[in-house]
């Protein structure tokens, strides 16, 4: 939908954008954010070069590093973060919508103003682009499991809260069911009924029983957290090596492919739930947009009414989706404890599947944007565990921070207007 001028005639009832409502949002922020770039980056640079590795001395293919000014890239990332503001503001002015292509350039050139910024001001000066963004996707794995399931659920009409307690499940059961076959991939399997098993207790109470779903979705995580808590701290570390010791999931490299400078370890160097992600995310897309079953998965979470009078049941679609979502998120659990690290602790999740839902409303609900808001967020991670490292002089304590920071301004401030399927969040009570 198109924003109408400022100057165009308003009608009584017509939504915010035909009556060329003005937000200023999006401009005060990039200012406010060149304005810091200007201080900080351009200002504040440090004097001596930053270096970013492409690859390592043992690799098939090896490419020589970029070493970059410190303070000339910060100049120029201010200036033109700058322009960009100013740029933001014209727009806004004149009525007209931002461009999402200035939003992407202003992030891209902010990023990269801080990381040279950042690595500039560390110890070593120095830092290996291809493992930071390897070890982002990797990082990412999880959430865009988990925003995926999210999206099943709310293009069908359910409000998903519980992705954190699916993810946890998921990871408890990876670990039990692991270490007591020695088999991880029968771990693979368990975690997916995990998930299914907790989906299945908020899609009865959900749609069966017309209960809120926001608040059966929070009762779900608290109950999945106390549980396995319980059973952690009362069965796992009584007899760790027979309860919580399963055997991770191998490494499937790609031969050639995986030898590629920076992508190769990236996509062709994964486990078998890296490689599903990727299934997952290309499966869900087409599906949803051009096959049968999406096309009514979409109506019964914009128009139940409507798909129910061509005959299709609402409920029962329901129900099977969100069931759908729990094989996806449980899946997406079992990273935790057979790719991650080699055992449960008590809520590992931390918190991620609420991240899943914030990427997935960066998203706007769609399974492509859904993997790369979730990658943004896995980069943030990432990014916040590489600079500790590199003992950089931004305070730990905000390091920690930055995933739940950029969160927050992803969802609160340069997403924009979004809006989630119209029947979202509402039970469908036929008759």
């Amino acid at each position: 939908m198109s924003t109408a001028t400022a100057s165009a005639p308003t009608t009584p009832g017509s939504p915010p954008e035909e009556q060329g409502v003005r937000s200023w949002k999006n401009p005060i922020i990039l200012s406010v954010l060149s304005v810091i770039a200007l201080l900080v980056f351009a200002i504040g640079a440090p004097a001596n070069d930053v270096t970013f590795r492409l690859s390592e001395q043992g690799d098939a293919i090896v490419l020589p590093p970029i070493v970059v000014s410190g303070p000339l890239i910060g100049w120029i990332a201010a200036l033109v973060l700058l322009a960009l503001a100013v740029l933001a503001v014209l727009f806004t002015r004149a009525g007209r919508r931002i461009p999402v292509w200035l939003l992407a350039l202003f992030s891209v050139v902010f990023l990269i103003a801080f990381l040279t910024w950042v690595v500039g001001s560390a110890r070593t000066p120095n830092v290996a682009l291809y493992g930071l963004l390897a070890g982002s996707v990797t990082l990412a794995v999880p959430l865009i499991f988990g925003s995926l399931s999210g999206v099943l659920c709310e293009r069908s009409g359910v409000v998903n809260i519980a992705i954190e307690g699916q993810l946890l499940f998921g990871a408890f059961a990876a670990a039990v069911a692991g270490s007591l076959t020695g088999n991880a991939f029968v771990g693979l399997l368990a975690a997916a009924v995990a998930g299914v098993l907790v989906s299945l207790v908020l899609a009865v109470f959900s749609i069966r029983y017309v209960v809120n779903q926001v608040i059966v979705g929070v009762v779900l995580n608290v109950l999945v957290s106390g549980l396995t808590g319980f059973l952690y701290s009362a069965v796992l570390t009584s007899d760790s090596q027979r309860w919580n010791s399963p055997p991770r999931l191998p490494v499937i490299e790609i031969p050639v492919l995986a030898d590629i400078p920076v992508i190769g370890p990236i996509l062709f160097e994964q486990t078998i739930v890296g490689y599903l992600m990727y299934v997952a995310v290309a499966v869900i897309y087409v599906a949803l947009y051009h096959s049968r079953w999406g096309l009514r998965t979409r109506a019964v979470g914009e128009h139940p009414k409507a798909a129910d009078t061509l005959g299709v049941n609402v409920n029962r679609m329901r129900f099977t989706n969100v069931l759908l979502a729990g094989v996806v998120a449980g899946v997406g659990g079992s990273f935790f404890t057979l790719v991650a690290v080699s055992g449960f602790n008590r809520d590992m999740t931390a918190g991620q599947g609420y991240i899943a839902l914030a990427a997935l409303i960066f998203g706007r609900w769609n399974p492509i944007g859904a993997f790369f808001a979730a990658l943004l967020f896995g980069f943030a991670t990432n990014l916040s565990n590489v600079l500790s490292l590199l003992g950089t002089p931004v305070p730990d304590q905000f390091l920690r921070m930055l995933p739940y920071v950029v969160t927050v301004f992803a969802v609160a401030g340069l997403v924009g207007r979004s809006r989630a399927p119209g029947a979202s969040g509402i039970p469908y009570i036929k008759g």
